[in-house]
């Protein structure tokens, strides 16, 4: 599975984006889209990654509280891309953004998605994303 982010800029505070993560790799049958959760994490200057948003095969999405109601995740998966709306931008969000795919275990369920780093093996290389005040 690759994933490529894209959509990142320097924006002033206040303002909105979209990112975008396009993939390719799917296979189909056990290795479909559909079989893996995905998530959007941030990485500030001198900071670890945080998660900022997930969303589970079945669509359900999950936001650390930092972002709640700012970030809005997505999926198309048609298109086989997942976006990460982010609006009102503050400082803090400065960051390299990653988008992130991993596998659901079949012991987990079709709504279980991750926002800790550690549960994903399939990463993109990032965009940044610089507000300015």
């Amino acid at each position: 599975v690759q994933l490529a982010e894209s959509g990142g800029g320097s924006v002033q505070a206040g303002g909105s984006l979209r990112l975008s993560c396009t993939t390719s790799g799917f296979t189909g049958g056990e290795n479909s889209m559909s079989q893996y959760y995905m998530a959007w994490f941030r990485q500030a200057p001198g900071k670890g990654r945080e998660g900022g948003a997930c969303i589970a095969s079945d669509g359900t999405t999950n936001y650390a509280d930092s972002v709640q109601g700012r970030f809005t995740i997505s999926l198309d998966k048609a298109a086989k891309t997942l976006y990460l709306q982010i609006k009102n931008l503050q400082a803090e969000d400065t960051a390299q953004f990653y988008c992130a795919a991993q596998r659901r275990s079949p012991y987990t369920s079709y709504w279980h998605c991750s926002r800790a780093s550690s549960d994903f093996r399939f990463w993109g290389q990032g965009t940044q994303v610089t507000v300015s005040s």
